[in-house]
């Protein structure tokens, strides 16, 4: 997506993101250059020193963010040694309304491409959640085609102790007891192929010692064991579709699961959210078009930008896509991870579907809002901006406490990983089930009103505190 020296590119015009989960910063996406945009006026200085990409990321933010009044202005870039703790400074206003929590970043064009493009990455291959409580972390899921799996770690894997070797091993206990959640992910070594740890893990009661080397690999958005499935729930057919994350590459699998659903004559389905921090927004407009062949022509969102830049506020209407089912009751499995883009999928059915579509699991993230890529090609940096909200057909979009507040149906379920992904007897999808038979189910509640329990009773994703594209997008990955 570079354009030259100085030069910009606004993620809009369908290929904007609306993604990031939340916690140790959440944001990303994909996008690609339309006419004009950009800082006015440019950024003088064609450097790469750290006061010439501040001066670049703020004038982004002066001309672009979404809350105007909501940036401090005060604030001395002498004082902040990095691009993003002076953006985290200039929005620090927004932050404490919960109107930009870390959504706005800087990131590596390079970095993000790779991973928007084709689901690029380099790690284990596994997403991790840890509980505070206990002082544990888990593994609630394994990507094909990547070193974890392939040595046996899936989902239900305890991590009890990590080391370089096996002569140095640390206890999860004992790095979350001194460090918190930061500690392990130090000790799990940086994003980078070739990185090797020992990881003592439990799986199924047995203690391994297991080496295991970080690879790149490439990230199959919808997972071949169990990301599209039919379930029989007592003579009905049921699409189950489990999606990682919103980019290019889902497309192609999302259409062959509509494809097979609509074959089968599938019209309830469970849409399972419950990791995905967000993506591409064209990629969620498609998934949008696939469940509802019945509202072609009618609005799935409204995207608006701030007053100054309005001329580039849009709404955008179901298509026709000849995969495309008419979905009559959906379900959408959701947790603390669940943001942006996954949210701005199930908040625009809302409108249509009423108490025939329900939120399963628990509360959201809470991230109605999208942001625009502005890169700086010669030092490889993009500026996310937070520049547009996001609403569904009834204008509903100030979900910033996540989904549970709007959804007029909630069905309360723990994640439940001592069971697969797909399994009809995990706990959130049997919720699911009972939702879209009409069973009873337990609504979702909050001890503080706002925010629910996330994956279950004490455990989160666990996040670096300076997450790459892909952590950003896929919250618990490593």
């Amino acid at each position: 997506m570079s354009m030259g020296r100085n030069s910009l590119a606004v993620a809009l015009a369908g290929l904007v993101a609306a993604c990031g989960g939340g916690g140790g910063g959440g944001g990303g996406g994909g996008g690609a250059p339309i006419a004009g945009g950009g800082p006015t006026p440019p950024p003088a200085a064609a450097t790469c020193s750290l006061s010439s990409r501040q001066d670049f990321a703020k004038s982004v933010i002066d001309e672009w963010y979404l809350f105007p009044t909501l940036v401090d202005n005060t604030v001395n870039k002498a004082n902040h040694a990095t691009v993003q703790s002076y953006i985290d400074a200039l929005v620090a206003p927004a932050r404490a309304q919960s109107r930009d929590r870390f959504f706005t970043h800087i990131a590596s064009i390079a970095q993000e491409d790779a991973f928007f493009r084709s689901g690029s990455s380099a790690g284990f291959g596994i997403r991790l959640s840890y509980n505070t409580a206990q002082n544990r972390v888990f593994v609630v899921e394994a990507f094909e085609a990547a070193p974890a799996l392939a040595q046996g770690i899936d989902r239900g894997t305890e991590i009890v102790a990590i080391g370089t070797s096996v002569s140095d091993l640390q206890t999860v206990a004992s790095l979350m007891a001194s460090g918190g959640p930061q500690a392990v992910v130090n000790a799990l070594g940086p994003s980078d192929a070739g990185v090797t740890r020992v990881l003592r893990v439990n799986i199924g009661g047995t203690l391994r010692d297991l080496t295991v080397t970080k690879t790149n690999f490439t990230l199959d958005p919808v997972s071949n064991r169990y990301g599209a499935l039919v379930i029989n729930d007592g003579g009905k057919k049921v699409g189950y579709l489990n999606l990682r994350t919103f980019i290019d590459t889902a497309d192609a699998d999302l259409r062959a699961a509509f494809a097979d659903f609509r074959a089968q004559g599938v019209t309830e389905v469970i849409v399972d959210l419950r990791y995905n921090g967000g993506g591409l927004v064209r990629t969620a407009e498609l998934f949008g078009d696939l469940l509802a062949a019945d509202k072609v022509g009618q609005v799935f969102s409204r995207t608006t930008f701030r007053d100054s830049k309005a001329s580039n506020n849009s709404v955008k209407n179901f298509a026709a896509q000849p995969q495309a089912i008419a979905a009559t009751k959906i379900a959408f499995i959701g947790y603390s991870g669940t943001a942006s883009a996954s949210e701005l999928l199930a908040n625009a059915f809302i409108p249509y579907l009423g108490n025939n579509t329900a939120l399963v699991g628990a509360n959201t993230f809470g991230k109605p809002v999208g942001q625009s890529a502005f890169d700086r090609a010669e030092c490889d940096d993009r500026i996310r901006v937070t520049s547009f909200k996001l609403e569904n057909a009834s204008r509903q979009g100030e979900y910033y406490t996540g989904l549970a507040s709007v959804f007029p149906r909630t069905c309360a379920a723990a994640d439940d990983i001592s069971r697969p992904l797909g399994d009809p007897n995990e706990s959130a999808i049997k919720a699911a089930l009972d939702f879209l038979a009409g069973r009873a189910c337990t609504a979702i509640t909050s001890s503080d009103g706002q925010r629910a329990l996330s994956v279950a009773p004490g455990r989160e994703p666990l996040r670096p505190d300076q997450p790459n594209a892909a952590q950003r997008e896929m919250p618990g990955a490593f």
